[in-house]
C-alpha cells in the first residue's frame, strides 16, 4: 500500500512479436520495450521512454542481467550519460 492509501497496480503490458511492451500508468504511452527469453527474463536490447514518448534509456540484457553499454538520454534525445555494466 502506498502512503496515500492506494494499492499500486502492475503496469499494463503485452507481448507483441516477442517483445514485452509495458505502458506508463496512463495506459497509453510506452514505458519500456524489449525481448524476453523463455524464462520471461529481459534478453537483448531494451529501451525505456518518458510519458511524452522521448527515449530515456537503452541497454542490453543477457538472461535478465544488464551488460555492456547503457545510455541515458536527456529530454531532447541527446546522450546525457553512458555507463558500462
Amino acid at each position: 500500500m502506498l502512503d496515500n492509501g492506494c494499492v499500486p497496480s502492475e503496469k499494463k503490458s503485452e507481448v507483441v512479436d516477442g517483445f514485452l511492451i509495458k505502458y506508463h500508468a496512463n495506459g497509453n504511452t510506452v514505458w519500456s520495450k524489449g525481448k524476453i527469453n523463455a524464462d520471461n527474463q529481459p534478453d537483448g536490447y531494451w529501451e525505456w521512454y518518458r510519458v511524452d514518448g522521448t527515449l530515456k534509456r537503452s541497454g542490453h540484457f543477457v538472461n535478465g542481467t544488464a551488460i555492456g553499454e547503457w545510455i541515458t538520454y536527456d529530454d531532447k534525445g541527446d546522450v546525457y550519460k553512458v555507463t558500462n555494466q
